[in-house]
Parts: C-alpha cells; sequence; structure tokens
C-alpha cells in the first residue's frame, strides 16, 4: 500500500508537497489531479470518497487528504 505522499508523488513527480500548506494556491495541484488523487486513494486504501468531499479544504495538503483518507476508512469499518 502507497502513503498518500508517495500517491501525490506519482501524480506530479516534479512536485514538492512537502514543502507547501496549500497545493491549489502554490499551483501544485488542479482539478484534474484531484480527479486522479480520488481514484488513486480510493483504490489504494479501499475506500470511497463521496462527491462531497471532493472539495479543496479535503485536499489543499498531505495533513488534510490524510484525515480525509482516516474519515474514509472509519465509515468503511462501521
Amino acid at each position: 500500500m502507497q502513503s498518500v505522499s508517495e500517491i501525490l508523488a506519482s501524480l506530479r513527480p516534479e512536485a514538492d508537497y512537502s514543502a507547501s500548506q496549500d497545493f491549489f494556491e502554490d499551483g501544485l495541484l488542479d482539478s484534474v489531479d484531484v480527479i486522479m488523487l480520488v481514484s488513486s486513494l480510493e483504490a489504494n486504501f479501499g475506500i470511497s470518497i463521496e462527491p462531497e468531499e471532493i472539495v479543496p479544504e479535503f485536499f489543499c495538503n498531505t495533513k488534510a487528504i490524510e484525515s480525509l483518507v482516516d474519515k474514509c476508512q472509519a465509515r468503511r469499518a462501521e
């Protein structure tokens, strides 16, 4: 299983996600990247991300994405 950081690196290997607190503001992610990221997260972690969760605040940095993954995993476990 890949980590969130590894999945991000596979989207744009040239980007330094670790140095950013807002991927959108820093130009590291766009809407197409988010769709690809959602697909990768769902496949990698065996989760389902709801359409209403596909908003910038859940994808603005690594910590936010990891929190979303945790939330989805907890929901799956219920």
